[in-house]
């Protein structure tokens, strides 16, 4: 049995000590930004063009697997324009109620950052179109006969969206945003530029191939590297003399389960899967989530994402494939048919 997803210290998804963290690394400014080289160069002309205009900049949609900085560049875009930002999610608005105090309160171009706007009720989404189309909402006050719909303008502000499932997202609302950034998997060397800053901060001595086996261990995602690097300290202190070096890094990381490939055991336990119980494949998701009794958003949302990127994993209309890469990585001969 797969151990239990709270558990998975690769897991992405943010934990109370991550956010302390990022809270204290998080840089301020597009250019201390670590990486996404793409969009930071078209953001930074969007935000020039949108203040010579001395106009709010248009609505920003972030998306890609969590961990890789969506809500430190909606962070670094507010300071950018020197604008406040007024920070919410998409589950915590309710009620339509909620998001009309929420956008009446905003200032002339101010940020409002929705955090998995994706799971936005329906009814909340209504009201958004016109607030981001028109900058204006309608109010139904009263009820039955004598209610009557009144129109309240909005100064002009700036939503920036973020999310990791930008699939379920309605066309009417992704339509409405004028700026669509991808965020991409760092590289090690971009994450040992990161790993460097952190452990500056922290007091760790870090040297450079100490680094880098906790960069090339990380899956692409900053949160995961600082994570390994605060659990690869304790061994330092412990184990060591408080340096991390590549040896020291290694045997901390093979006893916290994390491979060469940054898998751990819910990774091998759904390729081994795939290649032993159904012969590579194809396999469907519902079935595969069965076999290693994971959720199938489980294996959607979290190990789906790095297996695609480093190749081990192929997407079929028939269902989820293991590469050739894959059968190499645990030794195991590639079917020729």
């Amino acid at each position: 049995m797969a151990q239990n997803l709270e558990e998975r210290i690769v897991s992405a998804d943010p934990r109370l000590e991550d956010v302390e963290m990022d809270v204290a690394l998080r840089p301020q400014w597009l250019k201390d930004y670590i990486g996404q080289e793409r969009i930071k160069e078209n953001i930074s002309i969007f935000i020039e063009a949108a203040m010579a205009r001395n106009d709010a900049l248009d609505h920003v949609l972030l998306y890609g697997p969590p961990g890789l900085g969506k809500t430190t560049l909606a962070n670094i875009i507010a300071n950018e324009l020197g604008v406040g930002m007024r920070v919410t999610s998409g589950p915590a608005i309710e009620r339509s109620g909620d998001l009309a105090a929420i956008l009446t309160n905003l200032d002339s171009k101010d940020v409002l950052f929705i955090d998995e706007i994706h799971r936005l009720n329906r009814s909340v989404e209504e009201i958004l179109y016109p607030a981001m189309e028109d900058f204006a909402i309608d109010i139904i006050i009263g009820k039955g006969p004598s209610a009557r719909s009144v129109r309240l303008d909005l100064p002009r502000f700036t939503l920036i969206g973020a999310t990791t499932r930008a699939g379920l997202l309605t066309s009417p609302l992704r339509d409405r945003f004028g700026v669509i950034g991808r965020l991409e998997f760092y590289t090690n060397e971009e994450l040992q530029i990161i790993l460097a800053q952190a452990s500056n901060a922290m007091g760790i001595v870090l040297d450079e191939e100490g680094s880098f086996e906790l960069a090339r261990r990380a899956r692409g995602t900053p949160r995961i590297a600082k994570r390994l690097l605060r659990r690869v300290r304790d061994f330092a202190q412990v184990k060591g003399d408080g340096v991390i070096n590549k040896e020291l890094a290694s045997e901390a990381l093979d006893k916290l389960g994390v491979d060469e490939m940054g898998l751990d055991e819910i990774d091998r336990t759904m390729m081994l899967s795939i290649i032993e119980r159904f012969g590579g494949g194809p396999v469907g998701i519902d079935t595969i989530a069965a076999s290693i009794n994971e959720e199938p958003d489980t294996i959607d949302d979290v190990c789906e994402p790095y297996l695609l990127q480093i190749g081990f994993l192929e997407r079929t209309p028939r269902g989820r494939k293991a590469t050739k890469l894959a059968y190499n990585y645990f030794d195991i001969s590639y079917p020729d048919s």
